[in-house]
């Protein structure tokens, strides 16, 4: 099959979004940045803020957040990555191949690309291999609108 005849990539329903923020305990955060100014930090700091376990990972980093900081997903502890409901992504398109394979290795349940973060033929391959896929949207935007409430911005 040529690229041109692979399926589309679509994300889920708002509604499934939805119910995913609502089964979602615990998160980890590839790419977070331990600078408050930065768009991956202000996500996290909300999604804990709003009682999700943040479990980042961010090679060169010991903590963030309060929270032990991780150079690989491989590198988190058998015990705590098994808590993992959601691999939230702040890294470039072309790093998410590679977490796809750590995620379906690892047999972690979901992977969510953030905003800009887009890798059709990634997510595409995630999906088939049973994970459910959320690309080019925001999780703390997301659960603001989807399960808080409040009024698009």
């Amino acid at each position: 099959m040529s690229a041109s005849d692979a399926p589309e990539f679509a994300n889920p329903s708002t509604a499934a979004i939805a119910d995913l923020l609502r089964r979602v305990r615990t998160i980890a955060v590839v790419g977070l940045s331990p600078r408050a100014d930065r768009p991956s930090h202000q996500v996290a700091a909300g999604l804990q803020a709003a009682g999700y376990r943040i479990i980042p990972v961010r090679p060169a980093v010991d903590e963030v957040l309060g929270e032990r900081a991780w150079p690989r997903l491989e590198d988190i502890p058998a015990e705590a990555r098994r808590a993992i409901d959601l691999v939230d992504v702040f890294r470039a398109p072309q790093y998410v191949d590679a977490l796809v394979d750590s995620c379906l290795a690892l047999e972690l349940p979901a992977l969510w690309l953030q905003d800009g973060v887009v890798n059709p033929a990634a997510a595409r391959r995630a999906q088939q291999a049973g994970m459910v896929v959320v690309m080019d949207r925001c999780t703390w935007r997301d659960y603001r609108q989807l399960v808080a409430g409040e009024p698009p911005r």
